[in-house]
């Protein structure tokens, strides 16, 4: 019998990663030394206290049931820790969890879209900002990132007819895979701008907490009024390595929240209990760790992107996140995808191809630092030995 799939299935080709994960393979069966910069999972460990409150939980046979709904001690912890760290007083209704931010961009799409809807993404951007709206059937219209504008959208000049029929808008900042901080005073521009359109702001907070050179990460619900048109994914998985948890909160405007919980409880039966009481650890918790993996993230960064430079490659310093972005040299051409193989196979590196990321993307190259410093000077030096790069 033929099996015949669902059309939306021909837009999803086999991931980037799941490539060079095989390529990588491949070099480390010929014994070749493999530097992989290429996937952003944090290499730190979570904190002890925030393991000791998992681990604790775990052994109570109460906490293996149905959870159903957060704890209250969760969303109070959240609430408290959008308060201290962001200057946002946030209500019981504008929190909820979901597992993990890129389940919650993923699902958001269903609850404020109709089939056929605008809507706003990035381009570059990561790619769930454009796959989850598509799942809800919405039409995207991507907005381009420039380096020559410093990677920040152009909202005065987004075609009036586009603003006029977009649903919701995504926005990233500092953004993966371009490793941009936003300017100073652009939530203060685009939230009156997205009032003004009638536009929904989905901001992915995912990096405020790792960002370099003395900027400050923000949240958009700073910025007076922004609950009347924003919603913020915010999560546990980069500041805190609780990535396999797959811990995640939206919070902001008290309707899109009950919406989507009243979606989600339609799919799900709430997080696991213990992950919950390690959440509310790590909110609760010392922030010391999280100062410190930012300082180490930028002694990476600096180690990459200043070593990169000084054997030619011509790599801007990330401002934020865990990764580092530039164009490929310029005798490759944009031909990304075939210059990561190529510095793989002559160096051991793995990066990511920047198409992945958007058309915008292409010609350039994306290296996650989830390696230590001095792996790091490694890799460099094997990009020079490699013979690519030159002066």
């Amino acid at each position: 019998m033929e099996i015949m799939f669902a059309e939306r299935m021909k837009d999803f080709e086999e991931g980037i990663f799941q490539v060079l994960n095989e390529k990588k393979k491949e070099l480390e069966a010929q014994g070749k030394k493999v530097f992989n910069l290429s996937v952003g999972t944090p290499d730190f460990k979570p904190a002890q206290h925030i393991m000791d409150a998992v681990t604790e939980a775990a052994g109570k046979p109460e906490n293996y049931k149905y959870a159903l709904a957060d704890l209250p001690e969760l969303t109070e912890a959240v609430a408290e820790r959008f308060r201290k760290r962001y200057g946002v007083e946030l209500e019981t209704e504008e929190i909820m969890s979901v597992y993990g931010s890129q389940e919650g961009i993923t699902h958001i799409g269903f609850t404020l879209c109709n089939e056929g809807d605008v809507v706003l993404v990035p381009n570059p951007g990561y790619p769930i900002f454009s796959i989850g709206p598509a799942l809800a059937g919405a039409k995207l219209v991507t907005y381009d990132l420039l380096p020559e504008h410093g990677y920040m959208p152009d909202l005065d000049g987004m075609d009036p007819e586009i603003r006029k029929a977009a649903k919701f808008m995504v926005v990233s900042y500092p953004l993966n895979p371009v490793c941009k901080a936003a300017e100073e005073g652009f939530y203060e521009k685009l939230v009156p701008w997205a009032k003004e359109n009638g536009i929904v702001l989905v901001h992915d907070n995912a990096y405020s907490d790792i960002i370099y050179d003395g900027r400050t990460g923000k949240s958009i619900l700073s910025v007076p009024g922004a609950k009347e048109v924003c919603v913020e994914f915010y999560s546990l998985s980069k500041s805190f390595n609780y990535t396999g948890a797959r811990m995640g909160f939206l919070v902001g405007n008290k309707e899109i929240v009950a919406s989507f919980k009243k979606l989600r409880s339609q799919i799900d039966y709430g997080t696991f209990l213990p992950v919950q009481y390690g959440a509310i650890a790590a909110l609760t918790g010392p922030d010391d760790m999280v100062r410190e993996q930012c300082r180490e993230y930028q002694r990476r960064r600096d180690a990459l992107c200043g070593g990169l430079r000084r054997i030619g490659w011509e790599i801007p310093d990330s401002e934020g996140t865990m990764f580092a972005w530039g164009k490929i040299p310029e005798k490759f051409g944009d031909d990304d995808v075939a210059f990561v193989m190529e510095l793989m196979e002559k160096s051991g590196v793995l990066c990511t191809p920047g198409s992945s990321f958007g058309t915008l993307g292409k010609g350039c190259v994306r290296f996650a630092l989830t390696l230590p410093e001095e792996k790091i000077k490694e890799a460099v030096e094997a990009v020079e030995r490699s013979g690519m790069i030159g002066r």
